[in-house]
C-alpha cells in the first residue's frame, strides 16, 4: 500500500509486503509394498499323511475289537472320504460312504452316488463312523468270509471287499492295496486281535442280524438258512405279497 501527503510535500512510501507463505512440511509416508505370504496348498500326499496321523490310532483300536485290519480300514477311509475332505466326511462325519439302509434310525444326508440323491448316514463324530464301519462288516453275512482271512493278508481283504459288493469300482482292490503299500499302513496293524465276528449265523444270538437278498434267494431258502419261520420273516420285515428282491436287507430277529 502507498500513502501520499498533500501539497507536494515529501512523499513517504510505506511498503507492506504480504506475509510470505509458510512452507508446509509435507510428510510423505513411505508405502512399502507388502507381499502377502503365499500359502501353498497341501499336496494329496500331505493330505493323506495328515489323515493317517489323525485316524490311524482309531483304526488300530477298531482292529483290536473287531479283527478288521487297520490298514484296510485306513485305506478305505482315505478312499471313501476323499482324504477326509469329501462332503460326506465334512458334513456328515461319514468316512466310509455307508448308506442309510433299512436299519438306520439316525440323522441322514443326501448325496449323489450310484444314483441321484441317495441317503447316507450322519454321525456325531468320525470315531462313530469308524465304529459303524466295523459293525457294518461284522454283522452282514456277505462279509462273513473276510474274517476267515488272516489279518496280515491285506490283499485278500481288499479283493474280498470288492467281491462282497462294498464298491462297484472294478479297481477298488487295486486302489486299496496301492494306498496300503505306498503309505505303509500295515504299520498300524496289530499282530493279534480278538474279532467279535459272529461266524456261524445259524447259532447267532445277536439281535437285528441282517441278510442281504442274493440272486436265487427265496423266503423259504432264507428261513431254512437261519432256522426261522417264513411267517416270522414276513412279520419282522413287513413284507407284502411274500415278495423279496435282490439287494433287500432282511432282519432275521426282532428288536428287543
Amino acid at each position: 500500500m502507498f500513502y501520499f501527503n498533500s501539497c507536494g510535500s515529501r512523499k513517504v512510501v510505506i511498503r507492506n509486503n504480504p506475509p510470505s507463505p509458510q512452507k508446509k512440511e509435507i510428510s510423505h509416508t513411505l508405502k512399502k509394498e507388502i507381499t502377502p505370504l503365499k500359502i501353498e496348498p497341501l499336496t494329496n500326499q500331505e493330505k493323506i499323511e495328515n489323515y493317517i496321523e489323525k485316524f490311524g490310532p482309531i483304526a488300530r483300536d477298531e482292529m483290536k475289537s473287531f479283527g478288521i485290519p487297520a490298514s484296510i480300514t485306513l485305506a478305505q477311509g482315505i478312499l471313501e472320504s476323499g482324504m477326509g475332505l469329501g462332503r460326506l466326511a465334512l458334513e456328515g462325519n461319514n468316512h466310509f460312504g455307508i448308506k442309510c439302509h433299512s436299519d438306520w434310525n439316525g440323522k441322514r444326508i443326501y448325496h449323489d452316488d450310484d444314483q441321484k440323491g441317495e441317503c447316507f448316514r450322519v454321525y456325531k463324530d468320525p470315531a462313530k463312523s469308524y465304529r459303524d464301519h466295523s459293525f457294518f462288516l461284522r454283522d452282514r453275512l456277505r462279509y462273513s468270509f473276510l474274517f476267515e482271512i488272516k489279518t496280515t493278508n491285506y490283499k485278500a481283504w481288499a479283493k474280498g471287499l470288492k467281491k462282497a459288493g462294498y464298491a462297484t469300482d472294478p479297481k477298488y482292490p487295486e486302489k486299496l492295496i496301492n494306498l496300503i503299500e505306498r503309505f505303509k499302513l500295515t504299520s498300524y496293524d496289530i499282530k493279534k486281535s480278538k474279532p467279535l465276528m459272529i461266524k456261524n449265523p445259524k447259532n447267532a444270538t445277536r439281535k437285528n442280524q441282517i441278510h442281504t437278498v442274493q440272486k436265487g434267494d427265496t423266503l423259504y431258502s432264507v428261513s431254512r438258512k437261519y432256522e426261522i419261520s417264513i411267517d416270522k420273516l414276513i412279520e419282522i420285515n413287513q413284507i407284502n405279497n411274500k415278495t423279496i428282491y435282490i439287494g433287500q436287507e432282511l432282519k432275521i430277529s426282532a428288536k428287543n
